[in-house]
């Protein structure tokens, strides 16, 4: 059986890894566009550097938790691919190989001129870090305003999937909001959440079996329920 995980903050919040966002719409303090555009790198690259800088250090210091290892377990049974808005490898590092990330990686730059050629990387990343062939890196990470790669990649896995699971998302973030609506009406959909917000935009389309669990407890009852 073919299974698509759609995962987001709320599976790495688990693991003591910070949410970019807090209610008032900031980031840590900052205003996304201080921070997360292509504008804020050229005004400010210092600050933003230093902004994922931070998040890279943060994620050093985590470890998965048991709804990453319980997609591994899934995995045992089934194929199992995972599309992420999250930047953090917790999936990874977890045993999952098969993780799409959509908004891009922590622990991966790229140079500024020649965006293919990218680098592992997991310190700090300061202005005269410079690729193979003289420009400056940048965080690997679309950030707003930017297209979204590897958008048509999770399309084709959600279209191919017998089981989607949502989890640690609430689906209201365009453009990876809209990959529900790549599934096959009759693909059963489950929903893990602890206050499950307002999915009547793909509900009135199909069925969707909400639970109603943090992220671990969710995904031990989906194993209850796949394997």
């Amino acid at each position: 059986m073919k299974i698509v995980m759609l995962t987001g903050a709320g599976i790495s919040a688990e693991s003591g890894l910070k949410t970019f966002r807090d209610a008032g719409g900031l980031w840590e303090g900052h205003a996304i566009e201080d921070v997360a555009t292509p504008q804020a790198f050229e005004r400010n690259p210092d600050l933003v550097l230093e902004f994922y800088n931070q998040r890279r250090r943060q994620l050093l210091e985590v470890q998965p938790n048991g709804a990453h290892r319980a997609i591994t377990e899934l995995a045992k049974r089934h194929e199992v691919k995972v599309v992420t808005q999250n930047v953090d490898d917790l999936h990874e590092r977890a045993g999952n190989n098969s993780v799409l990330h959509l908004h891009g990686e922590l622990l991966s730059v790229r140079s500024t001129g020649y965006p293919s050629l990218k680098y592992r990387w997991n310190k700090d990343l300061i202005i005269g870090d410079l690729c193979s062939r003289g420009h400056q890196l940048r965080p690997d990470i679309v950030w707003f305003g930017e297209a979204v790669p590897l958008m048509d990649q999770a399309t084709d896995w959600v279209e191919e999937a017998d089981v989607v699971i949502i989890v640690g998302t609430s689906m209201l973030v365009y453009p990876a909001a809209g990959l529900i609506y790549s599934a096959s009406s009759n693909v059963p959909i489950y929903y893990i959440d602890p206050n499950p917000g307002n999915i009547s935009g793909f509900s009135r389309r199909r069925s969707i079996t909400t639970i109603k669990e943090n992220a671990q407890r969710g995904m031990e009852k989906i194993l209850e329920i796949l394997m």
